[in-house]
């Protein structure tokens, strides 16, 4: 096999006593245009890897590189994960010891990368944000509280303005919380979308994917309410005609409802964290609390992908977890 010789051009910074590290460290900047800060990374991860697994440090001498294989490559992620809880920092410094080692074999001096088929730890995907039952009603109430102080202080335009906003958001959180709906689903939804009398609603989802939704007895009452407003607001009553309007008498967008959405969160006196999309993901973890099942919940939301779904379970087990914890004498 061939072996790197020692580089002959000017330093990247420092000379490195490691000839084959200080060659591919000249290759990240020559060939890749890698940053300075990149190349580091790199140099660190690979003389973490000679100092834990080959007992020698190549930022004070030449390591032996040959004598790197599949189960020394092991034992480096063995003792990562007894030192590193960070999947992501593992599946940084394995990164680094497959490209350094793939450009090894590629200038001959190992005829195998060690690193290749070493599966990395699953980046870990962090759980959902969502609220609890009793923050999801104190939500809900949320603009019937925000929009009476607004009135009592006199900082609205118009009582009859201030009315038909407290109806029509009041309206879009109970349709969000109970068809589980994103945002932009229920924005998007039309006059002939909603059958208050059957309780269900036709949602087009990602990919224009058309699927039906439940509308709860909250639901129903919130929206006939906010009808009478809107009748008021707009003679349209055609049936791709918007639901939820603006003042303008338009589509209301997402944008302008998380003006709104921020104010309900702010006398709800919730976390500021929180975003119409949680009130989607407190209607999943919900429902599950409740017993209900994984494919059903699944085509509720319209996933694809039960896998997408089962996010939900991890809450799910999270919060029984908790409770365990609380109230098991022996926990």
């Amino acid at each position: 096999m061939n072996k790197i010789p020692a580089a002959q051009n000017e330093p990247l910074t420092e000379p490195h006593p490691d000839p084959y590290l200080l060659s591919f460290l000249r290759y990240l900047q020559d060939e890749r245009n890698a940053s300075e800060h990149t190349r580091n990374s790199y140099r660190m991860d690979i003389e973490q890897f000679g100092r834990l697994v080959l007992e020698k440090d190549p930022a004070q001498e030449p390591v032996n590189w040959q004598d790197t294989d599949v189960y020394t490559a092991r034992m480096f992620v063995v003792k990562l994960q007894e030192s590193t809880p960070a999947r992501t920092t593992i599946m940084r410094k394995n990164s680094s010891l497959r490209s350094f080692f793939r450009y090894m074999v590629r200038e001959g001096v190992l005829e195998v990368n060690p690193f290749a088929g070493l599966a990395s730890p699953k980046r870990q995907k962090p759980l959902p944000l969502y609220m609890s039952v009793s923050e999801v009603e104190r939500l809900l109430n949320a603009p019937d509280s925000f929009w009476t102080k607004a009135k009592n202080l006199e900082t609205v335009k118009s009582e009859e303005g201030a009315q038909f906003s407290c109806a029509r958001d009041k309206a879009i959180l109970e349709v969000i919380y109970s068809g589980g709906l994103r945002i932009s689903e229920a924005l998007g939804l039309n006059l002939g979308d909603i059958n208050a009398a059957s309780q269900v609603m036709k949602v087009r989802g990602k990919g224009k994917k058309e699927r039906l939704c439940a509308l709860g007895n909250p639901a129903v009452k919130a929206l006939r309410e906010y009808m009478k407003y809107r009748r008021i607001l707009s003679s349209d009553n055609k049936i791709n005609a918007p639901v939820f309007l603006c003042q303008q008498g338009t589509r209301l967008t997402a944008r302008s409802f998380q003006r709104y959405f921020k104010m309900y969160i702010t006398e709800a006196g919730l976390s500021p964290d929180m975003t119409p999309h949680k009130l989607r993901h407190s209607f999943a973890t919900h429902l599950l609390d409740a017993g209900a099942d994984l494919r059903t919940v699944q085509e509720l939301l319209g996933h694809e992908n039960l896998s997408t779904t089962q996010i939900y379970t991890h809450i799910s087990t999270e919060r029984m977890k908790s409770i365990y914890k609380k109230a098991h004498p022996r926990a």
